[in-house]
């Protein structure tokens, strides 16, 4: 049975975290007298979260029983599964789980973080077709 996860780039919680900044900055504005320069470069960092929100790219990852397949905007990949040796995930200091999939000619091929599903059925689809994963735990140095 084929392993599928899909995603969407509009996030309740990002729409919400975006117009929570940006009612600040307007109560900067108007409250405290902020210079309007000084808010405009603030809202520059909201941008990206906006965009993806607007847009809503769909990323997600399928296996199935031969070829791990990924998708993120407009990239995509797909890899045999006679061509990996490994899948390594790292989890980082920030709790939040990378893929890399190390091929038999020594390649890694990094999988964009969007596009990974959950890292704990993630690793049990990957056991139930054979594939080796390897689990490093907040290392500094990879």
């Amino acid at each position: 049975m084929p392993f599928t996860y899909k995603r969407q780039g509009r996030s309740p919680i990002a729409a919400m975290v975006v117009a929570l900044v940006w009612l600040c900055l307007i109560a900067a504005y108007f409250y405290l007298e902020a210079s309007p320069w000084v808010l405009a470069v603030l809202a520059l960092f909201t941008l990206p979260a906006a965009v993806d929100f607007a847009r809503n790219p769909e990323s997600g990852m399928s296996l199935c029983t031969h070829t791990l397949r990924w998708h993120t905007g407009p990239r995509t990949g797909e890899i045999a599964f006679t061509e990996i040796d490994r899948i390594r995930m790292d989890t980082r200091l920030d709790l939040s789980v990378r893929v890399t999939v190390v091929l038999k000619s020594g390649r890694k091929i990094r999988l964009p973080f969007e596009s990974t599903p959950p890292h704990k059925a993630f690793e049990d689809a990957l056991k139930e077709r054979g594939l080796p994963v390897e689990r490093y735990h907040f290392q500094l140095i990879q």
